[in-house]
């Protein structure tokens, strides 16, 4: 079973997945976009310090020296210029520093942005850095409700924590008893980050008891592992009760 992922509330997003679930995922903070962009200006201050480093290298040879000078500042300039829309078109909405950072552009109701989306939010960078050095960012993210700059507002646009809240490794499983029998021996089908989704449609109905959520996941499940409704279960214990199996059968896996 696959989802697509893309990733507002507490402010967050509801992203829509191809299977037919909504999840909220947290909006990117203000600390969040100021640390993606500090390492994207330390990317281009290393390739500044190499450009000059090439440069002093071909001094002797005054005719190179001159045409790579023009070279160089040329692709430079471009690499600066056309980065972050270059990087979020061809790396779905992340620069390098979004990417470390585990911070995405996506549409503020949850979809993929547009190419057009992208273009606006890079075309009013304008506004937001380069005539007001980024105090127009600055104070527009901290103010808005969707933390959200003027490019973001105009394109439509966010940027929304890509990381599970929930982490596999922190998910809290019961300890099944040693003589403990699996009732869906098909939830060893599951893939770590399917468990993730069920565990984290478990934590939205329990945070805005939203049981349709808890139904679709149900639903979706079954469809996919191939198992029969039950009546003596609702959706929520089907859930839990296939995490408390898949948790014991990987376990049993691992000891074997």
């Amino acid at each position: 079973m696959s989802f697509d992922y893309i990733f507002v509330s507490m402010q967050t997003v509801t992203v829509h997945t191809s299977q037919n679930i909504d999840i909220d995922y947290e909006v990117a903070d203000l600390g969040d976009r100021i640390l993606a962009r500090l390492i994207d200006m330390a990317i281009f201050t290393a390739i500044v310090i190499l450009t000059g480093l090439i440069i002093l290298m071909s001094r002797g040879y005054e005719a190179l020296s001159d045409v790579l000078i023009v070279v160089l500042i040329v692709v430079y300039a471009s690499l600066y210029v056309f980065y972050d829309l270059v990087c979020e078109v061809f790396l779905n909405g992340q620069s390098v520093g979004k990417r470390l950072r585990k911070i995405k552009v996506v549409s503020i109701d949850g979809a993929q942005p547009t190419i057009g989306q992208y273009l606006l939010r890079w075309l009013f960078r304008i506004v937001d850095f380069t005539l007001t050095s980024g105090l127009c960012a600055l104070i527009s993210v901290a103010v808005s409700d969707n933390k959200q700059r003027v490019g973001d507002m105009v394109a439509g646009t966010t940027l929304i924590k890509t990381e599970p809240r929930t982490q596999a490794e922190h998910i809290a499983f019961s300890p099944a008893e040693e003589d403990y029998q699996p009732q869906y021996t098909q939830a060893a089908q599951l893939g770590d980050r399917d468990v993730e989704l069920i565990h984290e449609v478990i934590r939205t109905y329990t945070q805005t008891g939203n049981t349709m959520v808890v139904y679709n996941m149900a639903e979706k499940v079954r469809e996919h592992l191939g198992i029969a409704a039950r009546e003596d279960i609702n959706s929520l214990q089907f859930l839990e009760i296939v995490l408390k199996d898949y948790n014991h059968l990987t376990s049993q896996e691992t000891l074997s």
